[in-house]
């Protein structure tokens, strides 16, 4: 198998938005195999074990076996340092991960939720693995591939085929287990992973950089003293420990929520996961289009506090009971806030990035900003039994107070990323 022709960003590239372009449409599969597992780990997963009767307690526990999202930043500096044996340093890791992960989707499907759920949750944990292993490499793909000047319309494509990845392991694998059982619901996932490994195939990899001598210092020094040296780095920490905090409480818990007051597969499937998808896609977009006018750091402002305070419909919901216009307009509002708040944060993230060490950086801030939340998220499940659901959901907008307050005190020269290439 031989590797395609390298290719570089063009320093001169106008932003490209056409969904025509090969280029985008390239981005828009790529992130449609990053965006796949992670339901089928987290949401869909939930209500696979919830219609086998597992309790709330250990449906809670198991948002634990995304942790490896949260800690993908320890392997990174292999990943962006040691190239496989084909495909090159980013198509060729891509491809055996993508392997890997379908093998453990068809694991997770011969098992019982009920008489195995130590075994369920250790092949879940391997799917959660493989995958922010995958994440790593796209995520530095996309860093590396796209010119200064196409960052914000990559991003976008980008998010929108990783919603879409979403879309096909939530709402579709949700209106699939009413007509067909949760095993073959995963077989057909695994199926879908061909998707991602095809595109990989034709995908142009990336120009490397001058090859350097492999040593620790190199590999994992030198990134972190390249972010370490920039100005405001303890504020930047902080803000991505707290930014996603209350969007991701919630949302380990909403689809059971939503069983709990007697909404079907096919009505979350439908309304929840399909429709609240769309929307989160529709915000992505929107907020690419914003972004160039607000700015990186009022976008995360705005789009930060709108994120948090639409959940208020479910609390809302968790009083007045089961309401289709309540789901509808609350999970659109959701969605729509929390695609722009996404799109903003990843913005934010890559203008942080050196190409040198784009792999190990971009997966170092993502998995700084996922730990709290998956780490609490884990323990979302006694908190809801605890405190009833209104008032589990209320929480949820306190708690994301600290990072719109954050977003305030970033300094420009984090926030304000460049808007055009570089000179050359």
């Amino acid at each position: 198998m031989t590797s395609a022709p390298t290719s570089t960003p063009t320093p001169t590239a106008p932003p490209t938005w056409s969904v025509f372009s090969p280029r985008v449409l390239l981005l828009i599969v790529l992130g449609f195999s990053s965006g796949l597992p992670l339901a089928l780990v987290g949401h869909t997963l939930s209500a696979w074990m919830t219609d086998a009767n597992v309790d709330l307690t250990t449906v809670g526990l198991f948002s634990a076996v995304t942790l490896p999202y949260s800690v993908k930043f320890l392997w990174a500096p292999a990943i962006d340092h040691l190239p496989p044996p084909i495909l090159g340093r980013r198509r060729g890791w891509a491809v055996i991960f993508q392997m890997a992960l379908a093998a453990c989707l068809v694991w997770m499907a011969g098992i019982d939720p009920v008489a195995s759920a130590p075994m369920l949750a250790a092949a879940a944990l391997c799917v959660a693995a493989f995958s922010a292993s995958q994440d790593i490499v796209l995520d530095a793909y996309r860093t590396d591939v796209l010119a200064m000047s196409e960052r914000a319309a990559g991003s976008a494509t980008f998010i929108t085929g990783y919603r879409l990845g979403m879309l096909a392991s939530g709402s579709l694998a949700m209106i699939l287990a009413d007509q067909t059982s949760w095993a073959n619901v995963y077989r057909i996932m695994a199926g879908f992973v061909v998707i991602g490994f095809i595109a990989v195939l034709i995908a142009p990899e990336p120009q490397a950089p001058p090859k350097q001598k492999l040593s620790l210092e190199q590999m994992v020094f030198a990134p972190l003293r390249h972010f370490a040296s920039r100005k405001g780095a303890v504020i930047a920490l902080l803000f991505m420990l707290a930014y996603k905090i209350g969007d991701a409480f919630a949302g380990a818990l909403t689809t059971r929520f939503f069983k709990e007051i007697g909404f079907s597969n096919t009505e979350l499937g439908t309304l929840h996961s399909g429709a609240g998808m769309i929307a989160t896609i529709v915000g992505g977009l929107a907020a690419g289009v914003l972004m160039p006018k607000l700015g990186v750091r009022r976008g995360l402002i705005v789009f930060g506090a709108l994120q948090a305070l639409t959940n208020i419909f479910f609390a809302i919901m968790a009083v007045t009971g089961k309401s289709t216009a309540l789901l509808i307009a609350g999970v659109l509002l959701d969605n729509f806030a929390g695609g722009m708040g996404t799109m903003a944060f990843v913005a934010f993230l890559m203008g942080l990035c050196d190409r040198r060490y784009s792999a190990t950086q971009y997966a170092l801030f993502s998995s700084v900003s996922a730990f709290p939340a998956r780490a609490l998220g884990a323990f979302s499940g006694m908190a809801a039994a605890q405190l009833g659901w209104s008032t589990f959901f209320v929480a949820t907008i306190v708690v994301a107070v600290p990072g719109v307050l954050l977003a305030l005190v970033l300094p420009r020269t984090l926030t304000d990323v460049p808007l055009e290439d570089e000179p050359q």
